[in-house]
């Protein structure tokens, strides 16, 4: 690898996938020999060197491979890890969700799925004064719900989540769909890598939105058991069943 900037962003993924993360990248060289290049000489999120930040779950830990977009478009916000907002800390407010919650639209609709799937709220009742019982009763117990978002990504990595983008990158003047079709050489050696892991089986595939669901054209996609949804951003995502059955039983929404 000919980039010291990505060698820089493999510092915050985990041993066990380095050389995977090497081939990927090689592989989206051989597919567009200049992108990487052009990359590196423009301005992208996330930043800080977060590029590959999702892989700090190890290898053989993963048992769910969950694949939104891209990252947020905003620096605060991106992370590297799907759905992850940076510049969210608390969940709830006597209000109902925070604020921070309530701008980042899909991870609003994402915990509202959650306490349906939970049965905290009904499925036909998600408005802002049921959400505000619930959150009163979640701050009036604190020591069985969680109450922050890196609570909330603790869970999902302590149930084999490995939380991707389609698109590692967001930069304002590439169209989403153009980036995801650039990395898909390297989701596909990420993929190749988990389903050919011995002595356990392939992980399940869970693809949210249009551009997350191209995937499903790889050969290599054939191999996992998948769940695909709409993106989060559609309100219809809180009443999507197949998440809730997905999601219910993991219980996100309680402090470990």
């Amino acid at each position: 690898m000919q980039h010291d900037w990505l060698e820089e962003a493999l510092r915050l993924a985990d041993a066990s996938w380095q050389p995977v993360l090497r081939k990927g990248v090689a592989a989206v060289a051989a597919a567009d020999p200049d992108y990487l290049e052009r990359l590196a000489h423009d301005t992208y999120l996330p930043t800080r060197g977060r590029l590959f930040a999702a892989f700090a779950q190890p290898l053989d830990a993963v048992r769910y491979v969950l694949v939104g977009e891209g990252p947020y478009p905003r620096e605060e916000s991106a992370t590297g890890v799907c759905f992850m907002d940076g510049a969210v800390g608390a969940l709830w407010s006597f209000t109902g969700l925070s604020k921070q919650v309530n701008r980042a639209t899909s991870l609003r609709n994402f915990m509202k799925m959650l306490m349906v799937a939970d049965g905290l709220l009904a499925p036909d009742v998600t408005t802002g004064e049921a959400v505000a019982d619930v959150a009163q009763r979640v701050l009036a117990t604190d020591a069985h719900f969680i109450h922050t978002l890196p609570e909330l990504q603790n869970n999902l990595h302590a149930n084999g989540f490995l939380l991707l983008n389609a698109a590692l990158v967001f930069r304002p003047h590439v169209p989403p769909v153009k980036e995801a079709k650039a990395w898909q050489p390297f989701l596909e050696v990420v993929l190749d890598a988990l389903a050919s892991l011995a002595g356990q089986p392939a992980p399940t595939l869970v693809l949210w939105g249009k551009i997350a669901a191209l995937l499903q054209a790889m050969a290599v996609a054939e191999r996992f058991p998948q769940a695909v949804a709409e993106h989060p951003y559609n309100l219809s995502f809180i009443k999507n069943k197949d998440m809730q059955q997905l999601f219910g039983p993991m219980q996100l929404l309680a402090r470990r």
